[in-house]
């Protein structure tokens, strides 16, 4: 299996998103529509959720040439000045309609660059092996959770607080966008699993789809906070930090595919999850320290985070741009989660507390049904052999001096393309690809196709 050292740049630069996208979310003053005796819990979630859904759809609609610009440094920027700005949206007005107008606003500024910023998130994470890219995700998660539990602590009005409105910033200086030449993207490098992938990745996105109506049902269930979206936030971030520390020893000392260390995190993250919506039908617990609530949210961000690996290990199996991977992905979680605050509103108002046993048997469905363990099996093994061709690829690469190009067309050629398909996929002509290819034996040391797979084999 590949090993790469990890990026402290790509953790502290997640980090600062997670903790940004945390803190707005789940740490802001909730909003409700109340007409007559009709209250609607989180409209303010509602607005962030549909703002990001749609980020993510035109994510989804731009061409490639497109998403290189979008993703480019000046308009990560840009994102990350919108979402600091919008962010203060709701400090600015007091209750009543003008708080909802501001928490619409707020929706509206955060969520589409939000979407923007997390799938340039996912290029970067998709351009590193999956063995560094999921402990980085996790560690990542890890030190946003602990900032998020150190912001619960700190005054509403606390300079500190204010502070932490630059943290998309922080997020965008780390981003590594890389220059439209030194892009490594291989589309058929995974050509001969499409079939495979094709269905996994249906499972993934179905299952994720299920995940996030469950986690909408039960957060637009309880009952207003002024203080907080969620009661005891700060026993929540413990929670999840306590998974996601647990998940790095398992992920770090097992990797991916030996041991199936994130298909146990995936088990822990349900678990957590399923266990919250069975503590929150206690109605003795709503004043305790750790009511269900808080248990579903740390469960879900558990789960989240496991998620956010799977679509990585997604662009890998169906050999996409991992912007797009990210946005499918996230597009399903809250799309999910939109529904489930919305269906928690209608239904919640007649049937009370079975809004949550719901919430828990879509949970425990989407487990036993839609992403199976035997599905982490197949997905360990699709994405071990591809970090392995990706080691062998690199090490050919830096043991002969190949230059970017020539490194990309060897991809091509170990999967034992043609000419004709390399220069169809590279857009080039096939004397142009054959004149590569010719370099790529002499500097190896080879003659023919076969001896540069044969090298390819030993390395």
């Amino acid at each position: 299996m590949v090993q790469r050292e990890l990026s402290a740049r790509r953790i502290i630069g997640f980090a600062c998103n997670q903790a940004f996208t945390f803190s707005l979310v789940y740490m802001g003053a909730r909003c409700a529509i109340e007409v007559d005796a009709f209250a609607f819990e989180r409209i303010d979630l509602v607005f962030v959720l549909l703002s990001m859904v749609v980020g993510f759809g035109v994510t989804r609609a731009l061409t490639q040439n497109a998403r290189d610009v979008a993703f480019s440094r000046p308009l990560l920027y840009m994102y990350a000045v919108v979402m600091a700005a919008g962010s203060f949206a709701p400090l600015l007005v007091g209750n009543g309609f003008a708080q909802i107008t501001a928490s619409l606003v707020q929706g509206v500024l955060f969520g589409v660059p939000c979407a923007f910023l997390l799938a340039a998130w996912g290029r970067t994470f998709g351009r590193v092996p999956t063995a560094t890219s999921v402990p980085e995700v996790f560690l990542g998660s890890l030190v946003g959770a602990f900032l998020c539990l150190l912001f619960s602590f700190v005054p509403a009005d606390s300079p500190v607080l204010l502070a932490t409105r630059l943290l998309p910033l922080a997020s965008v200086v780390n981003i590594e966008v890389p220059d439209r030449q030194d892009d490594e993207r291989q589309p058929a490098e995974v050509e001969a699993e499409s079939d495979e992938g094709r269905t996994l990745s249906a499972k993934i996105l179905t299952g994720t789809l299920f995940f996030g109506l469950g986690a909408g049902l039960v957060e637009a269930s309880g009952s207003p906070d002024a203080a907080s979206a969620i009661p005891y936030y700060p026993i929540s971030m413990v929670l999840y930090g306590a998974f996601l520390i647990g998940g790095l020893s398992l992920l770090l000392s097992d990797g991916f595919g030996r041991g199936a260390a994130l298909n146990k995190s995936y088990r822990l993250a349900v678990f957590v999850m399923v266990s919250g919506t069975l503590l929150a039908t206690w109605p003795v617990l709503e004043g305790s320290y750790m009511p269900g609530e808080s248990v579903v949210l740390a469960g879900y961000l558990g789960l989240e985070t496991v998620l956010v690996s799977l679509f990585l290990v997604l662009a890998k199996i169906t050999a996409q741009d991992a912007a797009v991977s990210f946005a499918a992905g996230f597009a399903a979680l809250f799309t999910g989660e939109l529904v489930g605050v919305v269906a928690s509103n209608v239904i919640g108002a007649f049937a009370g507390y079975a809004v949550v046993g719901v919430a828990g048997a879509l949970a425990l469905a989407s487990y036993v049904f839609l992403f199976t363990e035997r599905d982490f099996d197949e997905l360990s093994q699709i994405v071990t052999k591809s970090d392995d061709f990706e080691a062998r690829c690199q090490r050919i690469t830096d043991a002969f001096g190949l230059t970017k190009r020539e490194s990309e067309i060897l991809a091509f050629a170990l999967r034992g393309r043609t000419s004709e398909r390399i220069a169809r996929e590279l857009v080039i002509s096939k004397s142009t690809v054959d004149t590569h290819l010719r370099r790529i034996y002499s500097k190896c040391g080879v003659h023919s196709r076969q001896e540069l797979l044969d090298l390819a084999e030993k390395s």
